[in-house]
């Protein structure tokens, strides 16, 4: 009988455990359906060893990291930005195709290696990092609540526990009728919360892909978050045209590092790709090393 009670009892925590564990996947699915780390894995997974990494070696990047906030800091953001075809898309991409049959040239620096580069900073010092990447073919989908709360889902799901203000609004919301996902106005007010905790770091990328409507409402919002909590850093990646509403909006709080071909970084491109090249006997090596000269040579920024 006390060996049936003891495994009774058993039982019980073990639903217990699956119960709190199940709930706080809810929890975090139920702040925002969209999943950026799958993209971040496939993009990681793309990209080209030691190429963009000059990017973390700039005066700009590591004024924007060292900076706490504490002083009124005016490094809160770093913005990089670069025209179509800069290099960006081999840095990070090694091209993507549209349905016109154009290459894509995005219009950004290599998010994922200063995503990944902040995570290894970040081991064992009790900071947060959070990563999200717009996409043109998925405009409909990465609305600002949907966008922000999946920034959110990220730097909750790093913590141990989730915050007893989130708990509490899930509880909520699951009385409204077929519930309801939390409103842009809570998810920035949790956001804001949450990131007070922890040193927090918030990379975005391509937001010139986002709508314009919708850019208002995000840079807005990511103003208050950094208003009520200093410490945090936002890093920006996009094209020219959105660097003046991205100062204004931020608050002339931020710093902007224009992004150009870099010859190394195109060399880099070209000799994984020529490695890589599955019909090797339509290469030469006198082939080859004319591409290897040639076209760096007639890169130009655009």
């Amino acid at each position: 009988m006390s060996q049936s009670f003891s495994n009774n009892i058993n039982s019980l925590n073990t639903t217990v455990n699956f119960t709190a564990v199940d709930e706080r996947s809810n929890i975090l699915a139920w702040l925002s359906p969209l999943e950026p780390r799958l993209r971040h894995k496939d993009i990681q997974e793309s990209r080209i060893e030691n190429v963009g990494e000059w990017v973390l070696e700039t005066e700009e990047f590591k004024s924007w990291y060292a900076s706490s906030g504490g002083s009124g800091s005016d490094n809160a953001v770093l913005f990089c930005y670069g025209g179509p075809g800069v290099g960006k898309t081999f840095i990070r991409y090694q091209g993507r195709t549209l349905t016109n049959g154009r290459t894509r040239a995005s219009a950004n620096c290599d998010s994922s290696l200063v995503i990944d580069s902040l995570g290894d900073r970040a081991r064992g010092q009790g900071v947060a990092v959070a990563g999200f990447y717009f996409d043109f073919a998925a405009q409909t989908m990465q609305s600002p609540a949907s966008m922000l709360g999946a920034v959110l889902r990220q730097v909750v799901g790093g913590l141990e526990e989730v915050p007893k203000e989130i708990v509490e609004a899930y509880e909520d919301q699951k009385k409204v009728i077929g519930g309801r996902r939390p409103r842009l106005a809570d998810i920035v007010k949790m956001l804001q919360d949450t990131a007070s905790m922890k040193r927090t770091f918030i990379c975005i990328d391509a937001l010139d892909e986002c709508v314009a409507r919708y850019r208002v409402d995000i840079l807005d919002s990511l103003n208050q978050i950094q208003r009520g909590s200093p410490g945090t850093r936002i890093f920006v990646t996009g094209r020219p045209h959105i660097e003046a509403e991205v100062g204004k909006r931020l608050s002339g709080r931020g710093t902007a590092l224009r992004i150009t071909p870099r010859r190394h970084d195109i060399i880099s491109y070209l000799h994984r790709r020529l490695d890589r090249d599955i019909r090797p006997d339509a290469m030469d090596i006198r082939l080859k090393a004319d591409i290897l000269k040639k076209i760096p040579e007639d890169v130009s920024e655009m």
